[in-house]
């Protein structure tokens, strides 16, 4: 397809919005939605964020320009080390106790998720490792994916990959151990404080490969697994996150008549897919056609206690309620499924989501490992929204922004409760979020650019689960050079009116206006408006691989309207 042509389809899906009620998402910018392979210096991923920048304040160098603007209006006097050490220690975000109370039913929280947990990169021709789990798991993941195999150069050890691709093999048995590892560091490092890691299980092995599943959970998780209800007096209501400790707590799967197909296997292509990407989705499409169908065996089943995944064919779910369902049904849904139920059913899967799991993973089209946007369906309630951890692209940022500096476990707001009544937009709190913009420090400069070629400015973006609402700087010229490094200052102040729902995110990013080019990224910061702190801080900035690059100085005031 020619770049003009790619061009014009990318503009006009950005427009479209099958969730809108209200606002527009009209100036959503496509090249804002890139990220690029995460590696293992990544500080991005969800719950461990706060602890990573929390390592980087020490490092933080102000610049001369910053410590001028800091003078000029009042923040502090740079020329009071004690003063200024204490504001550099100063966090932008505080997350409340009440954000990560353990004592409700797990059906009541966003759970940290990642979807094809093994694999390196890319979905259809990338590398499996165990070590992808032990790095989604340190970044903040508390709900991962296994895809299990029969092995038949080893029948005793299933296989762990994506079938019908070209992707790597890795044992079965590895990633249970790597698993079981950081299950004992967590709970070495803080005794009592570790979260429960769900396995959402997806299996594709013969009875006798099953049965070695659950022979190789049990001997090398022993009590770390789950497997039984935690009150025997009522197996029927959902435990709550304190009582499953740190517990691996396994979603089976729960096949019933005419459930729906597996969207991953769709034929469909997007448009930046090249010719071995369209014949290796064509090739994955008949395989898994032609591969017969599975049945769960008790014993396997068995250990689905509090998460059996079902894939309904029609609506009934959410409505007079799901046939043949087992007792904790969790409904597993690509975001393309989900979608096609909205928005006219949005208030009555919110209800049902209140109460019961519900897991979405990315449209099978997402084969470089682009991600879903996940504030959509928060707004609906899932709770696990599966993210491919491979790339920090804009779905992993607000990941991030969601689990930062809690355990990968967040309260859902009142209305996605059991007690709610489904619905978050109610126009009862109105609210002004003004952001102060002072300016930023260390921020790298592109390899093969100076500082002399930039024109760095901000663009913020308000993001709701219906709407975006962007406000962006003036573009710099003639910036501070600092050690190779930009020292813009913008000392401006954006506004933004919109009704809180507790599910507000503010996504920033550092650009500069090239002429006649793609403005390039220079850093990325995303943070969930309920967690910000009032006031002056530095916000830790970081570059599409979630490394640390930069901080910027902002104020941040909410007022009602």
């Amino acid at each position: 397809m020619a770049e003009s042509s790619r061009s014009k389809l990318s503009s006009r899906m950005a427009k479209l919005n099958p969730f809108k009620r209200r606002g527009s998402r009209d100036d959503e910018d496509p090249s804002e939605d890139v990220g690029e392979e995460i590696d293992s210096e990544t500080v991005a991923g969800g719950g461990h964020t706060a602890q990573a920048t929390d390592c980087a304040r020490h490092d933080l160098q102000v610049n001369d320009a910053i410590k001028s603007y800091m003078t000029e209006q009042g923040i502090v006097d740079s020329g009071d080390p004690e003063a200024l050490h204490a504001f550099l220690e100063k966090h932008h975000i505080q997350v409340s106790e009440r954000v990560t109370d353990k004592s409700h039913p797990l059906p009541e929280y966003f759970i940290s998720s990642s979807h094809n947990t093994y694999l390196m990169a890319h979905q259809l021709f990338g590398a499996s490792s165990a070590g992808a789990y032990e790095a989604t798991l340190n970044a903040g993941a508390r709900c991962v994916e296994i895809d299990a195999w029969d092995n038949s150069d080893n029948p005793s050890e299933p296989k762990v990959t994506h079938g019908y691709t070209l992707v790597s093999n890795i044992p079965f048995r590895a990633v249970c151990e790597t698993i079981r590892d950081v299950i004992d560091r967590e709970e070495a490092a803080s005794p009592g404080a570790a979260a429960p890691i769900l396995l959402s299980l997806e299996n594709h092995c013969d009875p006798a490969g099953q049965l070695r599943l659950v022979e190789i959970m049990k001997e090398v998780w022993d009590e770390r697994l789950l497997t039984a209800a935690v009150r025997d007096d009522n197996i029927e209501a959902h435990a709550t996150l304190a009582e499953l400790g740190s517990k691996v707590v396994v979603i089976v799967e729960h096949h019933i008549p005419d459930e729906a197909e597996d969207s991953d296997s769709s034929s469909s292509s997007s448009s930046d897919e090249d010719a071995d990407e369209k014949q290796a989705r064509h090739d994955y499409k008949d395989k898994k056609k032609a591969a017969p169908s599975t049945i769960i065996i008790p014993e396997l089943a068995a250990l689905g206690v509090y998460a059996q995944s079902v894939k309904p064919s029609n609506a009934s779910w959410f409505g007079e309620g799901l046939l043949n369902s087992p007792h904790h049904p969790l409904i597993n849904l690509s975001e393309s499924g989900l979608s096609s139920h909205l928005p006219a059913n949005a208030a009555a899967i919110a209800r049902h989501n209140a109460k019961h799991l519900m897991r979405v993973y990315p449209k099978g089209t997402r084969i470089s490992s682009r991600n879903l946007r996940p504030e959509k369906f928060w707004g609906l309630g899932a709770q696990i929204c599966a993210m491919n951890w491979q790339t920090f692209g804009a779905g992993m940022q607000l990941n991030d922004a969601l689990f930062s500096g809690t355990s990968g476990f967040v309260l859902k707001p009142d209305a996605l409760r059991a007690d709610g009544d489904g619905v978050l937009l109610t126009g009862q709190r109105k609210k002004v979020l003004r952001l102060t913009v002072g300016g930023a420090t260390d921020v790298p400069v592109p390899a093969g650019r100076t500082v002399a070629e930039l024109k760095p400015y901000l663009t913020c973006s308000l993001l709701q689960p219906d709407s975006s609402v962007k406000r962006k700087t003036r573009a710099l010229k003639d910036v501070a050079d600092e050690g190779g490094k930009l020292a813009p200052i913008w000392g401006e102040t954006l506004e933004w009116n919109f009704d809180e729902t507790e599910l507000e995110f503010i996504r920033l990013f550092v650009k500069s206006d090239d002429s006649y080019a793609s403005n390039p990224i220079l850093a990325v910061a995303a943070i969930r408006l309920l967690y910000i702190v009032p006031g002056w801080s530095f916000v830790p900035l970081l570059d599409l691989r979630g490394h640390q690059k930069g901080w910027l100085l902002a104020r941040f005031e909410i007022e009602d309207a």
